[in-house]
């Protein structure tokens, strides 16, 4: 016996295509949602993670700023009158620099 030769008529050829195409775009959907997912996750894990480092670098640097004023008070309570004329050159030196800037 030969065997059965199957025409598939380009009706039947379309509609199989088209059933792959949309088989296909359905699967595809599905991965990039799932992709799409996994990216927020990691995308927020991340924040966090800069977050949390951000409030220890914030920490870390107000404490040194609260140290570096107390320094400064007791600098000045400790000699007041070189904190004043300290204070009296800064201001000049930039009143000068205005000065120069104004002029040109």
């Amino acid at each position: 016996m030969p065997p059965k030769t199957t025409e598939s008529t380009p009706e039947e050829v379309t509609a199989a295509a088209a059933n792959d195409v949309a088989r296909l775009s359905a699967e595809a959907q599905r991965v990039i949602g799932e992709a799409a997912t996994r990216i927020e996750a990691a995308v927020q894990e991340g924040l966090e993670q800069l977050r949390a480092q951000s409030r220890v670098y914030a920490d870390a640097a107000g404490q040194h700023l609260e140290d570096a004023g107390e320094y400064v008070s007791d600098q000045v309570r400790a000699r007041p009158l070189a904190a004043t004329g300290l204070a009296l050159g800064v201001g000049v030196a930039i009143g000068l620099l205005l000065a120069q800037a104004g002029r040109r």
